[in-house]
């Protein structure tokens, strides 16, 4: 007789994770003026499932009020701890990432060639005209882009965002800084 597939059981109290954001998240992902509310709501999944911290710098092109979230079904997003900035200047103001890294198209540096740490902030920038000049310009070696072929002109942000922190997560497992239990859930307690 055959038997079903046997259940996996998380290693850690998923009760704990459900009561709301992480204290301390393996990255801060800055979305810059960001415009499209799906992309938004796959970028806040992906944040959630990596322990990360979403922080969305005005204008929106989209609604978040709690009234919204629950009409677009992102029962995740208490959970998120997104925090919302009226500017860049504001965001700056109210946070101190220990590193920034800004994704651009026109960037010269993969996101290969880098060394993630825990804490830094990953910037990227709205979908129809990316990160503005005077962000990049003021810190070029921190621009950083994910290869594509020469006729492309982009990724989907939400795709970009799940490439560059799953990168980062790859480099943190690497390094010992955070490890996997049995059932590939991320022990982000771990330190090294």
């Amino acid at each position: 007789m055959a038997q079903g597939p046997k259940e996996v059981k998380p290693a850690v109290n998923t009760a704990e994770l459900k009561q709301g954001p992480i204290a301390h998240p393996l990255f801060q992902v800055v979305l810059h003026e960001p415009e499209i509310p799906n992309n938004t709501g796959n970028i806040g999944r992906t944040c959630v499932a990596t322990a990360c911290r979403l922080h969305l710098i005005r204008p929106l092109g989209f609604d978040t009020s709690d009234h919204a979230c629950r009409r677009a079904g992102l029962d995740y997003w208490p959970r998120l701890g997104v925090q919302e900035h009226d500017s860049w200047e504001a965001y700056l103001a109210s946070e101190s990432p220990p590193r920034f890294w800004f994704l651009s198209t026109k960037a010269h540096r993969s996101v290969f060639d880098v060394e993630f740490q825990r804490g830094d902030a990953l910037v990227f920038g709205k979908e129809t005209r990316g990160l503005p000049a005077s962000l990049t310009s003021l810190h070029p070696d921190r621009a950083i882009a994910l290869p594509m072929v020469p006729a492309e002109r982009s990724l989907n942000l939400a795709t970009a965002v799940c490439a560059v922190v799953y990168e980062g997560v790859r480099q943190l497992l690497t390094r010992g800084t955070i490890q996997t239990f049995d059932d590939l859930r991320l022990n982000i307690n771990q330190t090294n």
